[in-house]
């Protein structure tokens, strides 16, 4: 395990890659606006995410461990939301056919 204040250094890098998705939740879960967003780059991106943890287990990785279980929380709250959305939107769509 790495000396204390270079843990503190990656899980300061972590907590500031969480908030940075901060604006996409809003979007998709306050706005319901999910116009743009890739589902399949959002899952590629949560299979990385994985990885790193893996990564991270392996060199035993305080930092690493924390930010990749966190960050591939708010991944699955956007891809939730927007997966939410597009239902809906199926099904009115839907409805609204003669």
């Amino acid at each position: 395990m790495a000396e204390p204040w270079i843990e503190a250094i990656g899980l300061f890098a972590g907590a500031l890659g969480i908030v940075a998705w901060v604006p996409q939740i809003r979007e998709v879960w306050i706005h319901g606006r999910h116009e743009g967003i890739s589902v399949t780059s959002f899952s590629v991106v949560s299979v990385a995410l994985m990885l790193w943890l893996v990564y991270g287990i392996l060199v035993n990785s305080l930092a690493m461990m924390v930010a990749n279980v966190a960050t591939l929380g708010v991944i699955f709250l956007i891809l939730a939301g927007v997966i939410r959305l597009r239902r809906k939107e199926a099904v009115t769509e839907g409805h609204n056919e003669p």
